[in-house]
């Protein structure tokens, strides 16, 4: 039944998340408080994971879900979940792309959906920036509005930053090492 769930779930991700990788994170925070699979925290560690690996980050987040959710048996049902929607729109727009070329519905659809794949794209970074810089559960008022921010992050934040200022010719791949360097080192030192 988990199988059939994760497939299910990652097959609707996968139908309404235009916009690529980051458009599936309000569907996958959605999907955790229904679920109980993963907490909001955690999909900001499976985002951090998937940005880190090789391939798109939805697919990544739909494969390790499901891996820590229901095994290797699992992430397979999310993988296909995933991607079955894109393959069924590929096949549809391939069959009919010379009829609606020129079609101006078809042209009006696509542009209207613009702005919602960026709404999605934008709520998934809000969500990620609160999630990675900000600890809500340390809220005791605004007299103690500092005791919200987690110092590490902006810290880290920071560092980052003025590094990718500094060298702009420095590969992303290196700034996410960097990151992934700092992270161990915070927590393996307890910080």
């Amino acid at each position: 039944m988990i199988y059939l769930q994760l497939f299910w779930e990652f097959f609707q991700t996968g139908l309404f998340a235009v916009g690529g990788g980051l458009a599936t994170l309000p569907f996958l925070y959605d999907m955790g408080a229904r679920t109980g699979w993963f907490t909001a925290h955690q999909v900001a560690d499976m985002l951090a994971v998937s940005e880190s690996t090789p391939g798109p980050i939805g697919i990544n987040m739909a494969v390790y879900t499901g891996y820590t959710t229901a095994g290797i048996w699992g992430s397979l049902c999310a993988l296909v979940g995933i991607v079955t929607p894109s393959i069924i729109v590929i096949v549809i727009v391939a069959a009919f792309l010379r009829a609606f070329r020129d079609n101006r519905y078809v042209n009006g659809a696509f542009y209207g959906i613009r702005p919602a794949s960026t709404g999605l794209i934008a709520a998934a970074g809000l969500a990620v920036a609160v999630s990675a810089l900000l600890r809500p559960d340390a809220w005791q008022g605004w007299s103690r509005f500092w005791t919200v921010l987690d110092w590490k992050a902006w810290l880290l934040a920071a560092v980052i930053f003025a590094v990718s200022k500094k060298w702009k010719k420095l590969h992303p791949a290196f700034l996410i090492l960097i990151g992934a360097a700092a992270g161990a080192v915070f927590r393996f030192a307890g910080a």
